[in-house]
């Protein structure tokens, strides 16, 4: 593993935010459709009418309820859904993944004008500011930014803080390569290096802490962090435990008319059953290490020749998750629901269609959970009719835009990015009641997680280890948790 040089903590200060340092080019002077930002500005009592009225069987009183919804731990997500149809034609979104400390602002147009911060401010003014309030160890210290990834991005929030607090705050590098870094915890408290060499004590954290956070954000901190390591655990960064809230939570939903939907999912399969599974769903899936992210550790298999591949790799965990594969109606997944196959784009000059995912991030507000941004991402190839053997899946159905360097840094693939603005939203073939249906679900899917969350920390604020171990019993998982 390449090593990583820290660096110290960078002081940011009021007044330091320029706007061209954080958007992609292509977003910064986008116009934003006139659809998305009148979805951006509907009200929830308007959202749930209009879903109940498209969606009968739902319990209108219990849906509101979910969308006011108090988060404790999991109080900013992203959540990355498929347009899929059946061959019946019953369109739906179905829920991918949701991360804790998505990635999505640089992406997104200015929903006003006059607000050159955007949706930045309203993360910070709306879910972490309050989130500092009445902070229960009275810590004297600083503001931290911490990340591992995305520095245009992450840089943005650190100079929104200052602005909205109006004091300095401290942007550092905790990546997980480093030997030496600018970030430690003291009796639970994080302290970070400054350009002196002083370590300095925070009372609070914004953290995009992508890669294992957990291997280096401590479960039990005195110093708050948003979002807390214990939503990485409970599903936000953690496949196999979030598809089981997701079970859980439906179980409790279906009373309502409501539902998470996810492709198939077989969980805690080790990786001399992976062969089994592909075969029962027909010889196509999809399987992934359930801690990975930004696209690494999935594997689409529509050929034997992919199984094969897989079967050859080497992997630092015991547990995978195998899903039914969304593909074109002739290659995806057979399953006791029957088939879905993406929607996909509007077809171009060219008549090709490709993939697209779409990604919705949310928070949580003092009025529930609302959502923030929202893009979509296509894949570099286009879907075909007839999969021929040889072919990569992965160019036709993956839509994750980071790329790995070889130095073990990241890039995007901005050509593949699709905004929300009047130029890219109309070929995404999506509606008004589409955006809010992907809503509806991450919220559904954010709820699901926190609620683990809680289960998952008991009345002493102390983890309950022995029952994470029953719902995640991986050895290799488990040795890597910061205590």
């Amino acid at each position: 593993m390449t090593t990583f040089e820290a660096k110290s903590a960078e002081l940011i200060r009021p007044g330091d935010f320029e706007a061209h340092r954080h958007w992609y080019p292509k977003a910064l002077n986008a116009t934003i459709h006139p659809m998305v930002n009148f979805f951006l500005n509907l009200t929830k009592e308007r959202m749930v009418k209009r879903y109940c009225h498209m969606h009968p069987m739902v319990d209108s009183q219990k849906l509101e309820e979910i969308l006011s919804y108090k988060c404790k731990y999991f109080l900013w997500g992203g959540a990355d859904l498929l347009n899929v149809t059946s061959a019946g034609g019953k369109r739906q979104m179905v829920v991918i993944e949701n991360n804790s400390c998505p990635s999505g602002q640089k992406s997104m147009p200015l929903v006003d004008d006059n607000q050159e911060q955007g949706s930045y401010r309203l993360l910070i003014e709306r879910t972490f500011k309050p989130y500092l309030k009445n902070l229960r160890h009275k810590i004297k210290g600083g503001l931290a930014v911490v990340y591992d990834k995305n520095p245009m991005e992450v840089s943005g929030y650190a100079e929104v803080i200052a602005d909205v607090m109006q004091e300095p705050v401290y942007y550092v590098s905790f990546d997980k390569r480093s030997t030496d870094p600018s970030v430690e915890f003291r009796d639970g408290v994080m302290y970070v290096r400054n350009e002196a060499g002083e370590w300095i004590p925070m009372r609070a954290a914004f953290r995009y802490v992508t890669q294992k956070p957990w291997n280096r954000l401590p479960l039990h901190s005195k110093t708050r962090i948003l979002n807390p390591t214990i939503a990485c655990l409970a599903g936000g960064r953690n496949k196999m435990v979030a598809a089981k809230a997701y079970d859980f939570y439906n179980a409790e939903l279906a009373a309502f008319g409501l539902k998470i939907n996810t492709p198939e999912t077989i969980r805690d399969v080790s990786k001399n059953e992976v062969p089994l599974w592909v075969k029962k769903m027909g010889g196509q899936a999809v399987v992934k290490v359930p801690y990975s992210n930004a696209g690494q550790g999935v594997y689409t298999i529509v050929t034997e020749q992919e199984l094969e591949n897989f079967m050859k790799l080497e992997f630092e965990y015991d547990q995978f998750i195998v899903q039914s594969l969304v593909g074109n109606y002739n290659w995806s997944s057979t399953t006791s629901a029957g088939k879905l196959y993406h929607v996909g784009t509007i077809p171009n000059a060219k008549g090709h269609t490709f993939v697209a995912d779409i990604r919705m991030m949310v928070s949580a507000t003092e009025k529930g959970i609302r959502p923030l941004v929202t893009y979509a991402r296509r894949a570099e190839m286009p879907l075909v009719d007839d999969f021929v053997p040889g072919t990569d899946s992965w160019s036709m159905l993956g839509t994750n835009l980071s790329i790995k360097k070889p130095d073990g840094s990241w890039d995007s693939d901005t050509n593949r990015l699709v905004l929300m603005d009047r130029r890219d939203f109309n070929k995404l073939g999506i509606g008004l009641d589409d955006l809010i249906e992907a809503y509806i679900q991450t919220v559904l899917s954010m709820v699901a997680i926190d609620k683990m969350a809680k289960t998952l920390i008991n009345k002493q604020g102390k983890f309950r280890m022995k029952l994470f171990k029953s719902l995640n019993d991986d050895a290799g998982l488990i040795a890597e948790i910061k205590l």
